[in-house]
C-alpha cells in the first residue's frame, strides 16, 4: 500500500508529534520523554511490534502502531491496535480504513491470526469505524489491565 509506510528510527522526528497529539487528545498523562522511550524499541526493530505511517513519508497525516502476542485460542500470533490516529484536519476521508484493511491483510497474510483492539466504551463514531472495518465486540469479555 503507497499510503502506508513501515516506521524506521529516521522518522522518529515526524511520529513523535503525532503520538504526542493523539496522547493528548486522548488525555493520555505521558510526556515525551516516555512517548520517546516507547516507541523507540519498535522504530528499531523490536519482534514485539511495528508502526506505520500514514501518508507520504515526508508529511504523515497519522499512525497504526500494532503489538504482538501468541494466543492460544486463536491458535497462534495475534496482534492488537495498540494505536491508530489521523490527524483532525483530515480525518473521514478513508485514511484510515484504507490503512487499517491494508495491514489486517498484510498480517493475516504474514500469519497472523487475530488483530484485536480496544475503544472507549461511550466513543460511538470509532465503534462504527472498527464495525466497517469488519471488527467485532466481544460481548462475554472485558479487556482488564494492571500497570505493573
Amino acid at each position: 500500500m503507497k499510503s502506508l509506510q513501515l516506521a524506521t528510527e529516521d522518522d522518529a522526528p515526524k511520529l513523535l508529534p503525532l503520538i504526542a497529539a493523539f496522547h493528548t487528545e486522548m488525555g493520555f498523562e505521558t510526556n515525551q520523554e516516555q512517548q520517546t522511550a516507547a516507541v523507540a524499541p519498535l522504530l528499531s526493530g523490536s519482534p514485539h511490534g511495528a508502526i506505520w505511517m500514514i501518508g507520504p513519508r515526508k508529511a504523515p497525516v497519522g499512525y497504526i502502531a500494532i503489538t504482538f502476542g501468541w494466543s492460544l485460542e486463536f491458535g497462534g500470533m495475534d496482534a492488537f491496535v495498540d494505536e491508530l490516529y489521523i490527524r483532525p484536519a483530515v480525518r473521514k476521508r478513508g485514511m484510515g480504513s484504507e490503512a487499517l484493511s491494508g495491514l489486517a491483510k498484510a498480517l493475516g497474510d504474514g500469519g497472523v491470526r487475530a488483530l484485536h483492539l480496544e475503544v472507549d466504551r461511550d466513543d460511538e463514531n470509532t465503534q462504527r469505524f472498527y464495525t466497517r472495518a469488519r471488527f467485532a465486540r466481544r460481548d462475554k469479555y472485558v479487556l482488564m489491565s494492571k500497570e505493573l
